[in-house]
């Protein structure tokens, strides 16, 4: 075929519309850029689960604990028990002390934790 036909168009658009939509990408990951902000530690409660907290919790149930670290979007790593602090379990996790009780509702009913150690990762 000669340049110009249609199949060489229909890649152009292509590439075009890929082009698209890796510039929305970028231009989102500016944004969220823009808004991000190094929190210091030293601001934070050490005696309250927070953001970047690491806590130990026991499950009530089951007798059974669990260490979790609470991380904002993008740091999430489930294998490691790295979880959210917009997930259900963060939720119900933040502002918890020691020795507190944290009820979270999830679709299979309700999960009962007691606040066992609260520490940030070094």
């Amino acid at each position: 075929r000669a340049l110009g036909d249609l199949s060489e168009n229909a890649e152009y658009h292509a590439a075009r519309e890929d082009q698209g939509m890796l510039q929305a990408r970028i231009d989102a990951l500016k944004d969220k850029l823009s808004r991000a902000y190094i929190v210091d530690r030293s601001n934070l409660p050490s005696d309250t689960v927070v953001f970047g907290t690491r806590v130990r919790i026991k499950d009530l149930d089951s007798g059974e604990e669990e260490v979790y670290e609470l991380v904002g979007p993008g740091e999430e790593d489930y294998d490691n028990n790295k979880i959210l602090t917009t997930s259900p379990r963060g939720q119900g996790l933040l502002g918890k002390k020691r020795g507190d009780i944290a009820v979270i509702k999830v679709p299979r009913g309700h999960l009962r934790y007691e606040i066992v150690d609260i520490s940030f990762p070094s």
